[in-house]
C-alpha cells in the first residue's frame, strides 16, 4: 500500500488545469461498447477507476488505441464467452464503474452478467435503480448463487414510461444506454441531469441515438435499430475544480484554474463563496487570491450556514469533504449535512485528531467550529477511506504544522493523476512512497 509524506505550512502558487472529468470518463467508455464502429473520445483522465475500465473493455475484445489523453476504441469483435467467466466477474467486483457495462451490454447483445462492483468505502449503494429500469424495459433476472452474480437477458427490450426512485446518475445512465436501442419510445422521469449525463446523452445522439429532454429531470428516447460512431471531448472534472478552490484557499498565494467550463460548474463556485473565498471569473478560468482570513456567511435571519448535498443543480456530495476541510480554518461556523451516504463524514475523526474543532452529531451531520487561522492543524497519520476524503486530508495535510502521512494513497489514485506532481509544481512538498 502507497503512502504520501506531506511536508505542511508551504503556500502554493502559479496554475493547474484540471483532468478530465472521472464519472464522465466511465459512463462514455462503456457507451461505446453500443456501437461495432470506432469511437474516439478526447481528454480522458490517467486515473486508477478509468484505466481499470478501459482495460476490462480490452479482455472483454473492445479494440483500444490511444495518443496522450485520446483513445479509440471499437467494439466489433466481443468475446461473449469472456463475460460468463468468473475472471470478468471478479474484477466487476472491484470496479464500480463497471456496472454501467450491464445497459449497453444488453441493448446490443440481449445478456449482461454482473456481480456486486467495489468503489468507495462510504456506505450503502444500492444498485435497485438500474435493476427496476431494466425489468421495466424487459430484462428478466437470475441471481446464480454458487458464484453470487446475476445474469440479465432479454431478447427484445421495449420502450416503456418509468418513474425513477430515486434521481441516480449512473442508474439514469444505465437505463439511458439501454433504452436508446429500445423498441419504441422511453420516457425516464425524475432523471438525473448532472453535465456528465448531459455529455453522454449528447455524444449518444451524435452517433445516431435520439434523445431529448438532456438537462432536465424528463428524458424521451426514441429507439433506434443500430448506432454510429462517433467523436467526443470530455469536460474538466468539476470536482477537482473544488478540490483547488478549497486547496487555494487553505494553502493558496494566488492559484489560478484554468480552463474550468465555469457554464457546468453549476452551484459549486458560490457554495465556496458562500464560506468566504474569493473566487474571480476570468474567461474560463477561476483565479483564487491569497485568502488570509475567510469568514463563512450566515442565512438572512442569522442563523448558522447549512450546506447539504442534493441531486443536481444542488450541491454534489463529492465536496462535502472539501468544504468541511476548508471550514476548519474559516472564521464562523457551519453545519454539513450529508444526506446521501452514511459513513462518508467518519474521516471528520482524522481531522479532529489534528486539531479541528468538529461536532459529528450522526453519520450525517457534522458542525464545524472554524479556527480563524488561530490555531494551526498539526500533523498526524492516518488512511485515506475513499476518494474524497483522501483529497480532503490531504489538503488538510498540506497547511498542517509539521509531517503528515496518508495511507492507502490508491483510493486517491482512483480520482486524481499524478496529484503528487501536480501540486509539487505549486510548491507543496509531498513524497510518495511505494
Amino acid at each position: 500500500m502507497a503512502a504520501f509524506i506531506i511536508e505542511g505550512g508551504h503556500p502554493l502558487s502559479g496554475t493547474i488545469e484540471p483532468q478530465g472529468a472521472k464519472n464522465e470518463a466511465l459512463q462514455v467508455i462503456c457507451a461505446t461498447l453500443l456501437t461495432s464502429e470506432k469511437v474516439t473520445i478526447h481528454n480522458i483522465p490517467h486515473i486508477r477507476d478509468v484505466m481499470n475500465l478501459i482495460q476490462l473493455l480490452k479482455d472483454v475484445g473492445v479494440k483500444v488505441d490511444s495518443d496522450g489523453n485520446t483513445y479509440t476504441f471499437q467494439a466489433d469483435e466481443l468475446n461473449l464467452d469472456y463475460l460468463q467467466s468468473n475472471e470478468f466477474v471478479q474484477k466487476c467486483a472491484q470496479l464500480r464503474g463497471s456496472v454501467m457495462m450491464i445497459g449497453p451490454l444488453l441493448a446490443r447483445m440481449g445478456k449482461a452478467t454482473i456481480a456486486k462492483p467495489g468503489g468507495d468505502k462510504i456506505g450503502r449503494r444500492r444498485l435497485d435503480t438500474h435493476f427496476l429500469g431494466f425489468e421495466r424495459l424487459g430484462a428478466q433476472f437470475h441471481h446464480v448463487a454458487e458464484r453470487d452474480v446475476y445474469e440479465i437477458f432479454a431478447q427484445q427490450l421495449n420502450g416503456c414510461y418509468m418513474l425513477l426512485d430515486e434521481a441516480s446518475v449512473t442508474g439514469t445512465a444505465n437505463i439511458v444506454m439501454a433504452a436508446v436501442m429500445a423498441k419504441g419510445t422511453t420516457t425516464i422521469y425524475n432523471a438525473a441531469c448532472e453535465p456528465y449525463l448531459q455529455q453522454l446523452c449528447k455524444m449518444l445522439n451524435k452517433m445516431g441515438a435520439r434523445i431529448s429532454g438532456i438537462a432536465s429531470n424528463l428524458l424521451t428516447i426514441e429507439g433506434v435499430d443500430t448506432l454510429n460512431g462517433t467523436e467526443h471531448t470530455i469536460l474538466p472534472d468539476m470536482i477537482e475544480v473544488g478540490s483547488f478552490i478549497g486547496m487555494a484557499a487553505m494553502v493558496g498565494n494566488g492559484i489560478r484554474i484554468k480552463n474550468v467550463s465555469i457554464k457546468d460548474l453549476g452551484i459549486i463556485p458560490n457554495t465556496f463563496r458562500r464560506m468566504g473565498i474569493t473566487i474571480k471569473e476570468e474567461g474560463d478560468d477561476l483565479y483564487i487570491p491569497n485568502m488570509h482570513h475567510y469568514e463563512i456567511q450566515s442565512f438572512i435571519d442569522g442563523t448558522i450556514m447549512t450546506l447539504a448535498d442534493a441531486p443536481w443543480p444542488g450541491l454534489t456530495p463529492d465536496l462535502l469533504s472539501v468544504l468541511i476541510t476548508v471550514a476548519t480554518q474559516a472564521r464562523g461556523s457551519v453545519l454539513v449535512h450529508q444526506k446521501m451516504f452514511e459513513s462518508r463524514l467518519f474521516f471528520v475523526d482524522k481531522l479532529i485528531d489534528m486539531g479541528a474543532q468538529i461536532i459529528l452529531c450522526d453519520p450525517h451531520r457534522a458542525v464545524v467550529v472554524g479556527h480563524d487561522r488561530k490555531l494551526q492543524l498539526r500533523g498526524g497519520r492516518m488512511s485515506s477511506p475513499d476518494i474524497r476524503a483522501g483529497i480532503a486530508l490531504l489538503i488538510a495535510a498540506m497547511s498542517a504544522k509539521g509531517t503528515s502521512r496518508i495511507d492507502n494513497i490508491e483510493q486517491i489514485d482512483r480520482g486524481y493523476e499524478n496529484i503528487e506532481g501536480r501540486l509539487n509544481a505549486l510548491g507543496a512538498k509531498i513524497t510518495r512512497l511505494p
